[in-house]
């Protein structure tokens, strides 16, 4: 596994990480034992970057993470998040970012995950009832600490990032970046440029609509938070999916899977870029890994922006909730 720098004169970390929030919920059912043997696997490989929160579960999946790297600390690289707020039964109660927040959250995580301390600690959402210099102190805090060891933020907006930086070092930004959602080339990716700030992309698949894996909407299971995602509802899916029939025609041209094209085209996009897709079995993993190894060339690249330019994906890439919570 190719690896890159998490920030500048930050941690190596393996070129593209794994998503953990599937194995727990959002995505239907997941096979726990299957989970656990596909986080185990992408040490095996060498994905050292494992991405999970506070509030994937609620509160499960730091403990599945926790259980998979048991006896394998030194193998990984674990990023948690902590801000938005769920209850015991999973009900959402807000986004927190005030201080007393902030620790209380971070001695839960390291609790959860059984380990001394966290490599890389993300805000999930920023609260907008709270100064970004708040919170970020209260986070710098935790690393003087020797809690953590890495700061990053999610979803933050550009004017946001600007302040954080000054009140203490942030090593990564977690933002949705993929084929079909482009934002971030606006701002947020020359200011991680500025800043030495490593850029890392979730949903770099589409929430796997880029894989091709979906032809109609029933093929997501039951429970399934994606049926009722704009991209996912409607004429949106068969106008996304025709676009993304021929970003599978130019990966197999390329002798590699829509998925490979999807992230090898992210890689290109940055050296600072880190990928994280999600996963919940072993197969998919290795197929994910291997875009490392996918070269495009400028004509690659090319061809890629004509059957998919930027701005082609139909449907918003949240609910009109989810939206009100991201880039702020």
């Amino acid at each position: 596994m190719k690896q890159r720098t998490l920030g500048s004169g930050g941690p190596a970390v393996s070129a593209i990480g794994l998503g953990c929030m599937g194995m727990s919920e959002f995505y239907g059912v997941a096979d726990a034992a299957e989970a656990l043997a596909t986080i185990r696997h992408a040490l095996d490989v060498g994905v050292t970057l494992l991405d999970t929160a506070d509030m994937y579960g609620p509160f499960t999946n730091e403990k599945l993470v926790g259980e998979a790297i048991r006896g394998r600390r030194d193998e990984v690289f674990v990023a948690t998040k902590f801000g938005n707020v769920r209850g015991p039964n999973g009900e959402r109660l807000g986004i927190d970012g005030h201080p007393d927040y902030v620790r209380k959250a971070c001695d839960e995580s390291l609790a959860r995950l059984g380990v001394d301390t966290i490599d890389l600690y993300y805000q999930h959402r920023v609260d907008p009832n709270v100064p970004i210099e708040d919170t970020v102190g209260a986070m710098g805090e935790l690393v003087a600490a020797g809690k953590v060891r890495y700061l990053g933020l999610s979803e933050a907006a550009p004017e946001t990032l600007e302040r954080a930086v000054e009140v203490h070092a942030i090593h990564a930004l977690q933002t949705e970046y993929s084929l079909w959602s482009r934002d971030p080339e606006d701002e947020l990716l020359p200011l991680c440029d500025k800043f030495g700030i490593a850029f890392v992309p979730y949903s770099p698949l589409g929430r796997g609509f880029l894989t091709g894996r979906f032809r109609k909407p029933d093929d997501l299971p039951a429970g399934d938070f994606r049926r009722h995602n704009p991209r996912f509802a409607g004429d949106n899916f068969q106008k996304n999916l025709d676009v993304v029939a021929k970003v599978a025609e130019l990966a197999t041209e390329k002798g590699c899977t829509p998925a490979q094209l999807a992230l090898a085209w992210l890689l290109a996009q940055a050296d600072h870029i880190v990928p994280i897709p999600g996963t919940t079995q072993r197969t998919r993993l290795d197929e994910n890994a291997g875009a490392v190894d996918v070269v495009l060339d400028k004509d690659d690249l090319d061809r890629i922006e004509a059957v998919a330019p930027r701005g082609f994906a139909a449907g918003t890439r949240y609910d009109e909730a989810g939206m009100r919570a991201v880039n702020r």
